[in-house]
């Protein structure tokens, strides 16, 4: 099983900036994609970005330009930096990471807690 840790939501002004971070732990996993949703009110989730382990990030039209996806494979933490913030970015965001055993070519989807973001003034 893998474990996900979000962290770095809050309440900020329009054209602020945040950093989201997601930790991934878990015995003899290897995690491949890793990626950034969101989920505001009365909506479905949405993907806001996603990274591969080697490779190209690939972002949802509305953050392009505003935010930036990474990771860190050696600490298996993804960052969102969020910057140029508006209210329509608020929602909650979900980390997700795609993931297997070392010893398998299954792969398993894991879901973070959810952390908070509200931009407003």
């Amino acid at each position: 099983q893998v474990q996900l840790v979000e962290s770095g939501g809050g309440l900020v002004q329009p054209g602020g900036s945040l950093r989201l971070s997601c930790a991934a732990s878990g015995r003899d996993i290897s995690i491949t994609s890793m990626g950034w949703y969101r989920q505001a009110p009365g909506k479905q989730r949405e993907l806001v970005a996603n990274i591969p382990r080697s490779g190209s990030a690939n972002y949802a039209d509305s953050v392009k330009g505003r935010f930036t996806i990474s990771r860190d494979n050696a600490k298996n933490t993804m960052y969102l930096q969020m910057n140029s913030l508006k209210p329509e970015d608020t929602a909650a965001y979900f980390c997700s990471v795609v993931w297997r055993y070392s010893w398998s070519a299954a792969d398993f989807r894991s879901w973070g807690q959810g952390t908070q973001v509200t931009v407003s003034s």
